[in-house]
């Protein structure tokens, strides 16, 4: 068994509680939630789910490039939506991440999330 590796880039926002940006563990990255914070003033960007999406997968991106690893290498993805009926907005900005072959996913209508934000997700891709 390989050792757990806590990951961190400053080139992702900066975490807002008790955990790990992500954790390399056997050649794989498990990212924590990521929602819509710019990653240059480390603020939250609230907007439509659109620009929300859009925010988070590319949080998700940077710090998976930061790990050596792409969007292409994500296996399981998580998806917390405040509010299930932007779930087709939601899907339609997710697709401009993925070229081909859609990662396994979930999508979990939360009643609530930090900081008044519409969605959060999280990640595991391989390195």
């Amino acid at each position: 068994m390989g050792e757990k590796i806590a990951f961190k880039t400053r080139m992702a926002p900066e975490l807002g509680g008790p955990y790990s940006q992500a954790i390399i563990h056997d050649g794989l990255i498990y990212i924590s939630g990521q929602g819509p914070i710019d990653p240059v003033t480390n603020q939250v960007s609230l907007g439509t789910i659109e620009n929300e999406t859009r925010l988070a997968m590319k949080n998700i991106r940077l710090i998976l490039e930061a790990a050596g690893s792409s969007v292409e290498k994500i296996l399981k993805v998580t998806v917390y939506l405040l509010r299930m009926k932007e779930y087709s907005r939601f899907n339609s900005t997710y697709e401009e991440f993925f070229i081909k072959d859609l990662p396994a996913r979930s999508c979990i209508e939360a009643r609530r999330l930090p900081f008044g934000i519409s969605i959060e997700i999280d990640a595991i891709a391989y390195i």
